[in-house]
């Protein structure tokens, strides 16, 4: 049985390791005592760490055979550096700024699988499937969001992962791929009206989840958008234009105050899935390509809801079990590609059957429809 340690026991994390815990060894990490409680009330060991320093993240992973990376974006980079430092292979789901491949020295002998969420992830493994599959690939679309069912003013919004990411997405420039160049849009920017059964119109924009598929394909278009609740985008946009979501300190009554801690202060108590909460997370890949000299057309559809069994978000169950899968992949044999390997690399290694596989069976169903 493989040893395996979770960083990070927030909603996504501990979803992870519940699912991990029944077929691996399993201790997660976390600088939350309550959080490690109720783990352990669960049967699931803990230890309590400052992940942020490097040499805490070395000795609690000493011993894994496999680390799950699942801390807040902002400490992604520094984190899986520190894994890799020590040894060991890793699968992360942390939303990270950094350029992974800068991590290339490190990684050269072992497994160190990147962004294996729900979305950057999933969308992901399907275009690197594809393009192990068809002669050509020439357009990769991702609309993909995750949202409370029910919709409360001011927001209608509720972060089912890391809040701090989130308004990442919301102030990071998008970067996505037009006739084979690279262009550069605001993030929100592009609002677009999109319909989906069982769920009614959303609305789409520009955010920058493309990610190492600006590297890794020459598909000439590649794009993903993010959705939320129709008027969402314009209550964002405003916040950042005040400068609401600044790092630059500004001066208020003689005293040095960054405007990004004060909104993150206000916002987020908004932000929070309450106990029992409802959210649904839906996800579009439309990948378009040629085989045998006949256009292709796929169409991978996901709505997944709350699992009130247990409590699981969707985003923690969508997000989480995508990475458990990829650690089950890893675990198994199916991927021992060394170095660092977005999650096309997954695709093109032949594990996206698997990992869907994974996934239905813990009730998170993509839908494919193909023409031509």
């Amino acid at each position: 049985m493989k040893r395996i340690v979770v960083l990070g026991a927030g909603r996504v994390g501990a979803a992870m390791a519940r699912d991990l815990a029944s077929e691996f060894q399993v201790e997660v990490v976390d600088q939350n005592q309550d959080f490690l409680d109720l783990l352990r009330g669960e049967g699931i060991p803990g230890r309590r760490a400052d992940l942020s320093a490097p040499e805490a993240v070395q000795a609690v992973v000493a011993q894994a055979d496999v680390v799950v990376g699942a801390v807040p974006g902002f400490m992604g980079f520094r984190t899986m550096r520190a894994v890799l430092e020590a040894g060991r292979d890793i699968v992360d789901i942390s939303f990270y700024e950094e350029d992974p491949f800068g991590l290339e020295d490190v990684a050269r002998n072992r497994i160190a699988l990147m962004d294996c969420g729900v979305a950057p992830g999933c969308g992901n493994m399907i275009l690197g499937h594809l393009e192990r599959e068809l002669d050509r690939v020439d357009r990769w679309d991702c609309l993909v969001g995750g949202l409370p069912v029910v919709r409360t003013w001011p927001f209608e919004y509720k972060a089912g992962f890391s809040p701090i990411d989130v308004l990442e997405e919301y102030t990071r420039p998008a970067r996505f791929v037009e006739h084979g160049r690279l262009v550069t849009r605001p993030a929100l920017s592009d609002p677009e009206l999109v319909d989906f059964p069982g769920v009614g119109t959303l609305e789409s924009f520009n955010t920058d989840g493309l990610r190492s598929l600006i590297r890794t394909s020459d598909a000439p278009f590649r794009k993903e958008k993010t959705l939320r609740y129709p008027g969402h985008i314009e209550k964002m946009r405003m916040l950042r234009e005040m400068g609401l979501f600044s790092k630059e300190p500004v001066e208020v009554k003689g005293h040095p105050v960054v405007p990004l801690d004060l909104t993150t202060r206000l916002l987020f108590p908004l932000w929070q899935m309450g106990e029992g909460e409802e959210d649904f997370t839906v996800m579009r890949v439309i990948v378009e390509g040629a085989s045998q000299g006949q256009p292709r057309r796929f169409v991978y559809d996901l709505l997944d809801r709350f699992d009130a069994a247990t409590g699981t978000t969707s985003m923690a169950r969508t997000t989480g079990y995508t990475c458990t899968a990829a650690v089950r992949a890893v675990a198994q044999g199916r991927f021992n590609r060394r170095g660092i390997s977005p999650p096309e690399f997954l695709g093109r290694e032949g594990c996206w059957p698997f990992i869907r596989g994974e996934l239905a069976q813990r009730g998170v169903l993509f839908t494919e429809a193909a023409s031509g």
